[in-house]
């Protein structure tokens, strides 16, 4: 395997996820998460010779992940962090919680694999014994389901 520079990576992470959001705490946060999965995952990189494009998509959607949670608190819609007490993370974890036990046992496969796990839609299709294509789709209905259930919670 060839030896990657992981401030470049980061420093790439970093531009990716601003290209996102902008210049906020969440492109930090984006770039610290995704350099972490780049890290841990590096293994499954097809190109590690040149993993630039990998590592740019894997930036580019934690930082769509971050720029899909609802803002509530104005200072984070501001870029600055919010701050949440551990009243609200036990109650939000409940609320997860509460919401991932109303869904069938196949969607908390499939939610826990690909975010839990950190399983590509490859791996997550050998896990659940479907095509790769079957599990993108089976990903996207449970999240939706997700969505419901924490509405309604």
């Amino acid at each position: 395997m060839a030896e990657w520079d992981w401030g470049l990576v980061r420093a790439q992470c970093l531009r990716e996820a601003q290209g996102v959001l902008g210049l906020s705490g969440g492109a930090e946060d984006a770039a610290q998460e995704a350099a972490v999965r780049a890290w841990r995952r590096q293994d499954s990189c097809l190109t590690p010779e040149r993993p630039q494009p990998w590592v740019a998509t894997i930036a580019r959607n934690e930082a769509l992940r971050i720029a899909a949670r609802p803002m509530t608190d104005p200072l984070e819609a501001a870029g600055e962090p919010a701050e949440e007490s551990h009243e609200d993370e036990v109650v939000g974890h409940a609320d997860m919680d509460r919401a991932m036990a109303g869904l069938s046992g196949f969607d908390r496969d499939v939610i826990r694999g690909r975010y839990w796990d950190d399983l590509d839609y490859r791996e997550l299709g050998r896990l659940l014994h479907v095509p790769e294509g079957t599990a993108r789709v089976r990903l996207h209905r449970a999240l939706a389901r997700l969505r419901k259930a924490l509405v309604e919670a």
